[in-house]
């Protein structure tokens, strides 16, 4: 099966400073289940970054979904990021507008009709526990409900990846265990998930997951776990 990520000896620099990332090589399967752990500072936001198009490496070889986005016209590089999603670890919600809103935001972006946007929103809401909040304003929801809607805007124009910085980092037990099987039912519709975290124990959570470690800017650990990448079941 081919990879729809792979990394080629990449590093990265912001500036003319050192580099924050060095060598970074490995390759994702389409449908699989990933950690990138490592602790503050290791260079997972910035590995992230090149995951989701927002930055471009200093040296190596990127190709997601088979094209090469390093040698890529940047007006081309619009429609791939369409196809991954981002839950930032702040959340990154607009404070002005309802939490019903902040989710259709992608698809009104992308020209959607408006009955298939809110028919979408209804469906995310109802995914993650929302729908009696629908009209409630960011600031008066907990850190646990805006994770939630930030995933919910993050997976409604049905990426094939989705990145995570952190999404457990400013919730009780409870609700991480509550996150991590929205991203495990994602996975079973077929999503490519790839989580950075620096809390080791998360990892129990998804038996079978692969997990990469970074460390100083180097992916210093590797361990695939034995579930084979599940199949896309969208309609």
């Amino acid at each position: 099966m081919a990879a729809i990520v792979q990394f080629e000896n990449v590093g990265l620099r912001y500036g003319h400073g050192e580099e924050v990332l060095r060598d970074v090589t490995f390759a994702l399967a389409p449908g699989g289940f990933h950690f990138l752990t490592g602790d503050s500072g290791a260079g997972k936001t910035s590995l992230l970054s090149l995951l989701h198009l927002a930055q471009r490496p200093s040296r190596g070889v990127i190709r997601l979904f088979g094209a090469d986005v390093v040698t890529m016209p940047r007006k081309r590089t619009a429609a791939l990021r369409r196809r991954i999603g981002m839950v930032y670890q702040d959340f990154r919600l607009i404070p002005h507008v309802s939490i019903a809103d902040n989710i259709a935001l992608p698809l009104r972006i992308a020209d959607a009709a408006e009955q298939d946007v809110r028919e979408a929103v209804g469906e995310m809401l109802a995914w993650v526990g929302l729908a009696h909040r629908a009209e409630a304003r960011p600031a008066t929801l907990s850190g646990g409900e805006q994770q939630r809607v930030a995933i919910a805007r993050a997976v409604i124009a049905r990426p094939d990846i989705l990145l995570a910085d952190e999404p457990t980092g400013n919730v009780d037990d409870a609700m991480a265990d509550r996150l991590i099987q929205l991203f495990v039912s994602l996975n079973r519709l077929g999503t490519t998930i790839l989580i950075a975290t620096h809390d080791r124990q998360l990892l129990a959570r998804v038996p079978g997951a692969q997990t990469m470690r970074i460390a100083a800017g180097r992916l210093t650990e590797t361990t695939i776990g034995a579930r084979p990448p599940l199949r896309r079941e969208r309609a």
